[in-house]
Parts: C-alpha cells; structure tokens; sequence
C-alpha cells in the first residue's frame, strides 16, 4: 500500500489527504538506502585512522541485544497500537449498532417543562408529574438557561424558549426561585435574538413565544427588559395571527393545533382535538398534548403523557414515536455513505419491522408525510412489496399542502417525496407520475428562492433534481454524501432535537471505509495499465485507451475493497471490448474482422489457424490470455468450470460485431427489430457483467445462468445501454453511413419523424426499460441471487452516466473530474460548526480514514 499523509484543517473544512503516487514509496527507499551507504562511507573513514581489528565480541553481543530490544519494543507498541485501534473500531461499531437497535431519544426541556405544567386531576395546586419538575430543577445549565446542548452551543431562539417554559412551570408550582431568577436574567440578557430574523426560528415561535410570554407574566413573572421590546414582539404575533386569520384550509387548521400551547384558551379545543392521534396525542408532540391536558382534559392525552413519563422517566422528547422515523434516517444514511454492508443484519430487522407496520398503515408512518415517503423508497429498494397506492392521500400537490409538513413548506418532507417518485418499476404508477410532477416543480421553485444560499437543503435539492438516481456512479454518490454529512444532524420543530447520537461514529466510519477503498483502487488502476502495457494494447493506434474509465466504472459500482477480482474482470474486459469495438469499426479490413471471430471460435485450437496480421495477433491473445485468466478464478469460486461460458460470450460479441460490420459494407438496412436483437448483443455488455457475476463470492448453478430471468436482465441493461448510446452516437455514425435505432425509426416514418421525434420515442422505450429492469431486479421470488441483479442495475447506471447527457465515455475529459473524485482526490469534509463538540466515549480526529487522539493531534500528526 501507500504511505498515508495527514489531513489539513483549513477554516470550516477538513481534507484528509491519501497519497495516490507510488513512486513515494520508491523515493523513501532510495533515500534510506542512500542514507545508510553514506553513514556506511562515515564509519569506514573512521575505522581507517585507527585500528582495523573488529569491536570485541561482546560488543557486538551488547549492540546485538539492544537493537533487538529496540525493535521487540517498537513492534510491542506498535501491536497495541493496533489492537486498540481494532478495540476502537469495534466499539464505534457497536454503539452504531446500538442506536439501530434502539434509537437513543434525548430529553427535550421544552415539552418537559410544558408537562410538567400538567395539573393532577381533582387537585389543580399540584403536579400530575412531580418528576418532571424536579428533573427541570436539577439541569438548568450555568448560564441560567436550558435547552442549550452538547451539540449546538450558542444561545438560539429555541434555547430562549425553552428557558422561558422551564421558567413557568417552576412559577407555577412556587419552586426553585434561585433557578427562576437566573433563568429571568438569561431571558433578558439575550431577548434581542427574539426579533433576529437573521437566526432560525423553531416552528410557530412567534406565536409561541409571545403567547408564553403574557403567561409568565400573567402568573407574577417580571423580566428585565424593556417594554418597547415586548411590545415589538406583541406586534409581530398580531402580525401573524392576522394572517392566519385570512387562511381557510386545513393546513392552517392543522398548524394552528400544532402549535396550540402558544394560543391557549383563544383556540376552539373542539377542532384542536380533531387531530388527536390514536395515541392519544397531538401531532405526537408532548407539548402541544399537554396543553391540551391544561386546557380541555382528554384521558387519552393522560394515557399518552404517562406512557412517556413512564417510559423515559423524569422528562420527555420532542416527539413521540420516532423509532422509525430514527431507524429509516439512520439506514439512509448508511446506504448513502456506502456502509450499510457492516450492518446488514440490524437493517432486515429495521426493514422487516417497517414494512409490518407499513401493512398496518400505521400513523407513525402514514401521518408523517417524510418518514411516509422515505418509508417507501427504502423498502421498495430493497425489495420489500410497496404499492404505489399507497401514497395516495399525498398524491396531489392540494393533499401535501393540506398537510402540516406542506403548510410549513418543509423542504425535506418534499424531496422525500420527490425520490420516493423516481423509483417507479411499472408505467402504470399514474401516482408516482403525478407526486414526481409537483414536487419537482415546487423544488424548482425553491431553488430560486432568495434562501437558496442559507439553507443547507437546497443544495441536496440540487443534487437530487440534476442526478436522478438512475444516473448516478454509488462511489461518486457516497463522496458527496460523506463530505456533505452533517455530523450534528438535528432538526428543528418547536425546539432543535438529534434524532441520531452516533453521527459522528457513522462518520468516521464512512471515512475510513472510503479512504481505504481509494488505496485499492489506485493498486488495481496500477495493475490494469501494466496488463495493457504486457498485452501491447497500447501500442494499437486506432484504440482508444479507456482503461481509466472502464475502471471507474467497475470502482464506482463494485466498490467494496474485498471485491478486487470482480471489478478486475469487469475493467480488464470493458477495455477488450472497447478496442474489439473501435477494431470492427475503423480498423479492421473484412479478412482481419473474419480472421478474429474464427480464431475466437476455434479458441484452444486457434494454432489451426493463421494470423493475417498483427493486429490480429495481438488482439486474439490478449483475449485469449484474459479470460483464460479470469476464468480459472472464476471456475476455483464456482467450484465448476465455468471458462466455457466465457469464451460464448466473446463469439456471441464478435459475431454481432461482424454482422453490424457487414451491414455497413453492404449498406443494408435493417428493420429496427432486427436491428435491436443484434445490436443488444454487439453493444458488448455480455463479457463485462455475466463474468463478474461469477466473481461476486455467490454461487450461480448453470441453470441460473441459462434461465429466461438471466436472459431478461441482460437484454433489459443491454437495451438501455445500447439506446442511450445511439441518441448520444447519431449524428457521428450518420456521418459514417452506420444505422442505429434512431435513424431507423426515421428512416421507416417515410419523412413523418424528425431526428428529434425519433429522439423522444427512444428515450421513452429508455424509461419503459429501465423501469422493467429495476422491477426485475427488485423482485422477491427469483431465480438469480439479489446480488447478482443488482449488477445489472448498477451497469444500466453506469450507460445512464456516461450517456445521458453527452457521450461521456468518448470524451477525454468529460469523465475525469469522476475518475478524480473516486479513485484519487482526498475527502473534503465540510464542517457546519467548527466549535462542534466530539462524542465524548471517542474524542477524535479524522486520519486518513483512521481515527487519532487530541493527544496525537497536539504531538505533531495533523500537519497545520
């Protein structure tokens, strides 16, 4: 392997730096060994002046015995060096899997304060929840607030709230008053940050806060401010409260329930309890319940406020439920980070509990517009049985914004339901069609918005609006979201609140993984051009040289380190085929292209036959030799000769070749049935995948390879494969009296297609495809092992990349910025908030992938 460097912090942005020049390496050897030759010179100048005799043996003995100390010692720490980072590591994994298992929910002060608030019934001068007053009293922080937390230090509005409620339900119950002094002072010390429009404001806190505010006061509280201020805040919640007034819809109504601790006795409880849930609570919000225990008693708000209290103890969360919602992020995020293969376990088990109570319909998924659609497009992925359907009621744009998510405009519950509409698998999904049309419109709208540059989400929006996930290389879409991760991760309803607490191991995690997988790929980069060098490709002047981009795309897809001989095989035969491929169209006259093919046929017997040139020779061995290869790694893990097959996927390839050839020499034009059946073949995708197939560690029974499932898979990929390069490829192979698709359905309209007509029908036969593909790759009952599937997918990605939008993978540089960001660029992790505080089980730092301490880092490992 290379040498690793250290990472650069630089302002708000990390760079962890993986040396990809070998010959480092060789400079550090050639610079010791000159070292020792010239101290080796030094010590005979000495010897020479003096006595020639050699140092007494126990000397030697002495040195002998010192340095094998020295080196037992270095060895000896540098094993427990190594066992503690193994110790580590498999600590950071079980906390992630820990919190997969059972989301870790962290007290909220704010909905703690509003039940403690709650009286008992029967007996209104005391608590219904005295621990709850109590927990108030022992974690106000030094600085007179609550709310303010490990993860987020600053002074915020929602910290600002959440003193003022703790503040009130001590008034109210006449305890603490040191603590209700120093939360008085606090309030007033930071009461500007209320009319801040420049600091985000939690949920409804214009209504909320002002509406607190006349309680605190109202109840004998007096704060240490001016009555201009206060009056300015009354002004904006009039503000806002007169707008509200003019809204009509259900949305509104659902907000204003949302929110109702902030309006009290002006709400007609009657419609607030409209929304009550079935348990028991509001919008499961424990404030917005216990309110509603304050002001219009419901034993089913009791029942819900004491299931939490007796779940949690002395305080409450923001939200309750929020296992799925926690568990579906979390597994999002491992799969877009590229992880999700160390916990594949916990994930069925997360997968296979929703998709129970998906069946159930159950409000915790089907009333939360976000975890709906997320729920959704994760276990569709994964090939749970989900139905469009069942997105109905979100399935106009006037049901989302009937919705509270929709009323707030929450960016995130739509772009949730934008993905979860781009993972169609039939034409007849008219609700994907019509949830993908609305909201990528309102995402379109809100990328022109004047937030665009100060919201976080937008860029997300962005990505997902320009690169559908069809389109997309998993390496390069695991960059992006690695260096994107916000490690902090909370999110803001009435108050801020993590839903993760192992972020920052999930992090590092991904870090190292990557930074590992880039050390890999760089050798197998090595390797591939030294064997196009050994098989004289290179020295084939009408090739094109591809070896880089053919393995990109085996990197990008088939990225876990231990699958070295897959992605070998599947880079060494794409740069074959691209020379066979550039051979049979400007190279090759019609004896070499016949000469080939029968050499190919005749394989071990090819001696039978004679070279006609040397382009031949050259081409036939390198073949030859190839896919011997691979065959023999191939046939040792299938535990069966599996070389045969092999050998008929290239004759199949060359044979299509040469038919394709011979109608260009003819001039003969073929009808586009026929067209497609050879051309299917021709495009060269069947000595790239089916041999990875073999290579993936799962055994494929010859009947497997031999079944309609197997057949379709591949026709489905190799069709998109094929029509994406046609659109891209039109205009150049008109120019050399070539046909493809497009200019057949041209050709036989009899002038009634235009070029660009014919353009549209190819790319909707593209989406009718790719659709058919993924469905069979999703399918349950089959055949053919998941794993396998998935490679026909990921290859049908990989022609959407190179071809969408351009011919990608002609162009020389069209693809180099992608060749970069997955086999050599370093990490740039980009830090929200450089005063992040790390998890205190794990201070650490980002090292190459690799984890060190503070104590390293002052040491001198962090080159500044």
């Amino acid at each position: 392997m290379f040498p690793k460097s250290s990472p650069r912090v630089a302002g708000g942005t990390i760079s962890v730096f993986t040396a990809h020049r070998p010959q480092m390496a060789s400079r550090l050897v050639l610079a010791r060994v000159a070292e020792h030759s010239s101290t080796g010179a030094r010590r005979g100048q000495l010897l020479s002046r003096g006595s020639h005799r050699p140092p007494p043996l126990y000397r030697l003995c002495v040195r002998r015995t010192r340095t094998m100390i020295s080196s037992c010692s270095a060895y000896t720490e540098k094993s427990l060096v190594g066992e503690n980072d193994k110790m580590q590591k498999k600590e950071r994994n079980a906390r992630i899997k820990k919190e997969l298992r059972e989301p870790e929910v962290l007290s909220s002060p704010y909905d703690t304060a509003w039940v403690a608030m709650v009286p008992l019934q029967g007996f209104p001068q005391a608590p219904c929840f005295p621990q709850c007053v109590e927990w108030i009293l022992q974690n106000q922080c030094n600085n007179g607030s609550w709310g303010i937390n490990e993860y987020d230090l600053s002074t915020n509005k929602s910290s600002l709230l959440s003193t003022l409620a703790c503040i009130i339900a001590l008034k109210k119950w006449n305890v603490g008053p040191e603590h209700i002094m120093r939360g008085l002072h606090f309030v007033g010390r930071n009461f500007s940050i209320v009319m801040d429009e420049q600091i985000v404001a939690p949920i409804g806190f214009n209504i909320i806060f002002t509406g607190m505010f006349n309680l605190a006061i109202g109840i004998g509280l007096e704060f240490p401010i001016k009555q201009f201020e206060f009056d300015a805040c009354l002004h904006i919640r009039q503000m806002e409260l007169n707008r509200l007034a003019g809204d009509k819809s259900y949305g509104r109504e659902a907000y204003m329930a949302y929110i109702a601790e902030g309006l009290g006795n002006t709400l007609d409880w009657d419609v607030v309890m409209k929304f009550q849930r079935n348990n028991g609570s509001l919008f499961n919000s424990p404030s917005a319940t216990a309110a509603a225990l304050i002001y219009n008693y419901n034993d089913k708000a009791l029942q819900y406020l004491n299931l939490l209290v007796g779940k949690f103890g002395s305080s409450v969360p923001t939200v309750f439920p929020i296992n799925i919602y926690c568990q579906l992020s979390m597994v999002d995020s491992l799969e877009k980070t590229g992880i999700s293969r160390h916990f594949s376990s916990e994930i069925k088990s997360i997968l296979d509990m929703t998709y129970s109570l998906w069946l159930q319909r159950d409000e915790e998924i089907m009333l939360d517009v976000e975890t709906c659609a997320m729920a959704f497009r994760i276990l569709r992925m994964n090939g749970y049985d989900v139905y469009s359907d069942d997105l109905s009621h979100v399935a106009k744009a006037s049901a989302f914004h009937s919705s509270l998510q929709g009323y707030l405009n929450d960016t995130k519950s739509l772009l949730e339901l934008y993905r979860a509409s781009r993972v169609g698998v039939s034409k007849n999904e008219p609700i994907l069609d019509d949830i993908g049309f609305w909201s990528s419109s309102l995402l379109m709208e809100r990328m022109c918005s004047d937030e665009v540059q100060r919201v976080p989400i937008l860029g997300e929006v962005e990505y997902a609006l320009k690169f559908p996930f069809y389109a997309t290389m998993e390496r390069l879409d695991h960059r992006r979201n690695i260096e994107c991760f916000d490690a902090r991760g909370y999110k803001m309803l009435k108050t801020t609140y993590l839903p993760c607490r192992v972020n920052e191991d999930h992090l590092a995690l991904a870090v190292e993984d990557f930074n590992y997988s880039q050390f890999i790929y760089q050798d197998e980069l090595l390797h591939l051009e030294s064997w196009v060098k050994e098989n004289k490709l290179n020295q084939l002047q009408f090739a094109r040289q591809k070896q880089t981009y053919c393995y990109l795309s085996a990197s990008a897809t088939i990225f876990p380190p231990e699958l070295s001989d897959a992605r070998i095989s599947w880079a060494k035969n794409s740069v074959l085929v691209t020379v066979a491929d550039d051979f049979f169209d400007v190279a090759g006259s019609k004896e070499e292209l016949e000469n080939l093919v029968a050499l190919v046929e005749k394989w071990d017997e090819y001696h039978e036959l004679q070279f006609c040139s040397e382009t031949v020779r050259i081409l036939f061995f390198a073949i030859y030799t190839t896919v011997n290869q691979l065959g023999e790694r191939a046939s040792a893990v299938q535990n069966r000769d599996v070389r045969k097959h092999l050998v008929e996927l290239w004759i199949q390839t060359l044979r299509s070749a040469l038919s394709e050839a011979e109608w260009v020499r003819s001039q003969y034009v073929p009808t586009i049935d026929e067209y497609m059946i050879n051309a299917n073949i021709s495009y060269g995708l069947g000595p790239i995948v089916p041999p990875s197939l073999y290579l993936l560690g799962h055994e494929i029974l010859e009947t497997v390879v031999k079944d309609q499932e197997m057949n379709e898979l591949f026709r489905l990929m190799s069709t998109c494969g094929r029509l994406l390069n046609d659109i891209q490829g039109f205009e150049r192979e008109g120019s050399q009296g070539k046909v493809n698709s497009v200019s057949l359905h041209v050709h036989y309209s009899d002038g009634s297609m235009s070029s660009e007509a014919a353009k549209k029908l190819v790319r909707e036969s593209i989406a009718s495809c790719r659709r058919d593909l993924l469905r069979l790759v999703l399918m349950k009952d089959s055949v053919v092992p998941k794993v396998c599937k998935e490679l026909f997918w990921k290859m049908c990605k990989v022609n959407h990349l190179f071809y969408s939008q351009t011919d990608g993978f002609s162009s020389p540089k069209e693809m180099v910025g992608a060749v970069n960001a997955v086999i050599y660029e370093p990490l740039k992790l980009q830090i929200c908030d450089p005063s992040l505080k790390l998890n205190q089980n794990n201070k650490n730092f980002l090292k190459n992938g690799a984890l060190f301490t503070k104590e390293e880092k002052k040491e001198g490992s962090c080159t500044a």
